[in-house]
């Protein structure tokens, strides 16, 4: 859904396989957008699941049971079983119909296992800018009481 889409909704994992969290992260994607395969793989399933619009993706060489990719809400343009390259589009974020407006939920599972789906991109394209060492409590700050009130730069998990 872009470039460097912004990340509405982090992976939230659940403590056991029926409680809560979040099975996914949610990326800013206004109705329309196309949404792209994040690997090449195969169209395991696309269709609708209590009325949203989902397509998930095995992804090519990645193990027994191989990764699974989820996209919803989608409006579907690839069938069961068509073949997709990286970047090739699975159709359009949906106007609504998901658990968060202007979003795409975006999943990754091994078998049964949801795991971040975040972990399949590099590192480099997950760095938020240069990081920014805090003070030592107990050791004064050298730039002195106007470093006081800058942002900690926190790096995404």
């Amino acid at each position: 859904v872009g470039d460097r889409p912004t990340v509405l909704r982090g992976w939230e994992p659940p403590a056991t396989p029926y409680g809560p969290g979040h099975r996914g992260v949610d990326l800013a994607a206004p109705a329309g957008t196309p949404v792209r395969a994040v690997a090449a793989g195969t169209v395991s399933f696309a269709g609708r699941v209590a009325g949203r619009g989902v397509v998930s993706v095995e992804l090519a060489g990645t193990g027994d049971p191989p990764l699974r990719t989820t996209y919803e809400p989608v409006a579907v343009s690839v069938e069961k079983g068509e073949e997709v390259a990286a970047g090739g589009v699975l159709g359009t974020v949906e106007p609504s119909g998901s658990h968060c407006a202007g979003c795409l939920h975006w999943g990754l599972l091994r078998g049964d296992v949801y795991l971040d789906p975040l972990s399949l991109l590099p590192p480099w394209l997950l760095d938020a800018g240069p990081a920014v060492l805090l003070p030592v409590l107990g050791v004064p700050d050298p730039a002195g009481p106007r470093a006081q009130g800058r942002q900690a730069y926190v790096p995404r998990k």
